[in-house]
């Protein structure tokens, strides 16, 4: 009995995380944001209009963009501009493109930039140069956007990038630390696309993966006034003692700190005159509609927020004492009861093993859960569907998830200490594969108790 609990509250699970992925939908999102009346393009909600232009002012319409989730923006604005799109450039990641009618789609590396990033962005850069006042640029960008659109400033290579997002990524940076360093050794990011593309016109259409939907932290905002400075990423080396970066990297920041290179565009600076920006998807929305799902279902919700950070074993244990405050005292919530959070949590490497985030947070979830009634699952997956550099979005456990690795050999402790989630998760069955989702909205976390 306690095992077909189980079963029907992990399906349950799996059905709520894939109501977010539906709320989240790139293609929808941007038809819901962006239409065409009596010759006017809208942007915007019926209760708040970012922007209404006059297409017949423009002379040609060019769209180009970065992110995992881009191909299905650019195909639904494709659809709503038909022939009047002159030209479109994206780069999204491997395994994330998909056949459009006018749009180029680069497939490109990530988390780690590679060549076909860089000829792709170099191509979107190129295309901008030549844009004009009397023209239209529409910029998608979506999580990713950051890796996925390299273009090294000064001597800085290729490969001396891809090194130093192997160190960020790897102390713990949090990722607006990783995209301010990003934005000052290149020249794609950081406002720097919109210096670029001036005095065109700029409809910058985000979904966001970060907290708080900063936009100038979403893919390193090409488009977006830059808050970060040269000096910060000073500071950020220095926080996590990163001694050893390349020195061309260092020559380079070094210069911009003391004056002899330009800071990247920061508010106020006329680039951005005629840029329009609009969130049109982010996490807020995925929870919002694990809620609605999860109360259909049956169950009492609390949705606790969309901006949690932190390490991610930390964030697992806090969850589990929610869930098992609730088996014992009924609060904050009476089951059936499903605890909704989102958010991106860090994950400090000491070992050499395959995983990501939502895997270890599964996994310390999992340890926290051992012999505890059987009446609990918890689900953490990212969006995008990869979570880490791994197939697997994240997992779903339960109390004999432990129990079911010791009994094929597998000990859970020694696989969180070596930061190797998914083999354990793997051999306990607990993983959860989505394929590529083609959106990215961070994570999403359920707590489940029955």
């Amino acid at each position: 009995m306690e095992q077909e609990t189980l079963r029907t509250m992990r399906v349950h699970a799996e059905d709520i995380f894939r109501s977010c992925l539906t709320a989240v939908d790139p293609y929808e999102a941007v038809r819901r944001h962006v239409r065409i009346e009596a010759g006017r393009l809208i942007v915007g909600t019926e209760n708040r209009i970012e922007a209404a232009l006059e297409l017949k002012r423009y002379r040609h319409i060019y769209l180009v963009g970065g992110g995992k989730a881009t191909a299905p923006m650019a195909a639904a604005l494709e659809e709503l501009l038909g022939t009047s799109l002159h030209k479109g450039l994206v780069n999204v990641k491997y395994g994330f493109g998909q056949k459009l009618a006018i749009t180029e789609v680069t497939e490109a590396g990530h988390p780690v930039p590679d060549r076909n990033g860089v000829i792709g962005t170099g191509k979107i850069l190129r295309l901008l140069e030549g844009a004009r006042e009397e023209d239209l640029v529409f910029s998608v960008i979506s999580g990713g956007g950051s890796a996925l659109l390299p273009q090294p400033a000064g001597n800085i290579t290729l490969s001396q990038k891809q090194e130093i997002t192997r160190m960020l990524l790897s102390c713990g940076a949090a990722i607006d630390e990783i995209n301010a360093l990003r934005k000052h050794i290149s020249l794609s990011k950081g406002g720097q696309m919109a210096r670029v593309a001036f005095p065109a016109t700029v409809v910058n259409l985000m979904l966001s993966d970060v907290v708080g939907d900063r936009t100038d932290v979403i893919a390193s905002g090409p488009f977006t006034a830059d808050a970060s400075t040269f000096h910060e990423c000073r500071d950020i080396l220095d926080r996590y003692d990163l001694a050893d970066i390349p020195a061309s990297i260092g020559a380079y920041i070094s210069a911009g700190v003391e004056g002899r290179i330009p800071e990247t565009p920061k508010s106020g600076d006329p680039v951005f005159d005629h840029v329009f920006h609009l969130v049109v998807g982010s996490n807020i929305q995925a929870l919002e509609a694990a809620e609605q799902r999860a109360a259909a279902i049956g169950y009492r919700t609390l949705l606790l927020s969309s901006m949690v950070e932190g390490e991610t074993r930390e964030v697992a244990r806090v969850h589990c004492a929610i869930a098992k405050e609730i088996l014992s005292t009924g609060r904050p919530l009476p089951p059936p009861a499903c605890v909704i959070s989102g958010g991106e949590t860090t994950v400090t490497l000491h070992g050499q093993g395959t995983g990501g985030r939502n895997q270890e947070f599964c996994l310390a979830a999992a340890l926290d859960l051992a012999g505890v009634s059987p009446r609990v699952v918890i689900l953490s997956a990212g969006t995008d569907g990869n979570d880490g550099p791994t197939d697997a979005a994240g997992a779903v456990v339960d109390p004999f998830t432990v129990a079911r690795g010791r009994a094929v050999g597998a000990h859970a402790r020694r696989h969180l200490r070596e930061n190797d989630a998914y083999p354990f998760l793997e051999k306990t069955k607990d993983l959860l594969k989505t394929g590529p989702t083609r959106t990215n909205v961070m994570d999403v976390r359920l707590v489940l108790v029955g």
